[in-house]
């Protein structure tokens, strides 16, 4: 992914980038920057991201990449033109990876066990009968009409096999970030499980041991990993005074 973002900047006859920023796999991409080509970038901003995902992310990865290639619509991923697509793999791929982005406080504040407003002789076992439920189909419905699930693979594969340590280092993440000449910011949140904070916090422990420049700020938010897409005024002021 990053070298195609470098040979697309290279087309349009831009040798040098500012900043990179992104959350998650954006702050991966953002590091990966850093590492494989040092001359190139001057500040990057990792937001919930890590150096390499953890066993219980690559876990819940697997079993997500799993529900869509168990799908019998997807066809060993030959599925274009032939009038069937793995929806029903997907949706369950996309519950399971919305649930691994939410904290448990956030889904007890906003869900609880609150069941379905309806009459209370017309649950069966093919609706949801609570409020949760009835929101991660709603959330699976809308990410299958706008995703191809080979993507998805793809991207989740991406996720689980990224590691700087194993790819640059050796084995050490300290020898790969020996390579990182950028300004680092790093941004991670209290209540991310998936991507938690001690991850982001390795990762400048890694930057200074080799001397290099490096802040981590966690910010206190409940709502899990999904923080980086709803905190960003505070995330915005922190980059601004970083770069300032």
């Amino acid at each position: 992914m990053v070298r195609a973002q470098r040979a697309f900047l290279d087309a349009l006859g831009i040798e040098r980038v500012f900043l990179a920023s992104g959350g998650s796999l954006g702050g991966m991409q953002a590091l990966e920057w850093a590492v494989a080509y040092p001359d190139d970038i001057d500040v990057i901003a990792p937001i919930a991201a890590t150096a390499r995902l953890g066993a219980q992310g690559v876990a819940w990865n697997a079993i997500a990449r799993n529900a869509i290639m168990a799908d019998p619509d997807w066809q060993e991923g030959r599925y274009y033109g032939t009038g069937r697509k793995p929806d029903a793999g997907i949706k369950v791929a996309r519950m399971v990876g919305h649930v691994t982005y939410l904290s448990d406080a956030a889904m007890r504040e906003r869900f609880g066990r609150s069941l379905q407003d309806r009459d209370e002789y017309s649950y069966t076992l093919h609706t949801p009968d609570f409020a949760v439920e009835s929101y991660l189909r709603y959330q699976a419905d809308s990410f299958a009409k706008r995703f191809d699930a080979n993507a998805y693979l793809y991207i989740s594969r991406a996720l689980t096999y990224f590691d700087l340590a194993r790819t640059y280092g050796g084995g050490s993440l300290e020898a790969a970030m020996s390579r990182v000449r950028a300004r680092t910011l790093l941004l991670s949140f209290s209540s991310d499980w998936l991507y938690p904070s001690r991850d982001s916090e390795e990762i400048a422990r890694a930057l200074k041991v080799t001397g290099k420049e490096a802040e981590h700020h966690v910010i206190e938010a409940s709502y899990g990993h999904d923080s980086f897409l709803l905190e960003e005024e505070r995330m915005t002021q922190l980059i601004r005074d970083f770069v300032r």
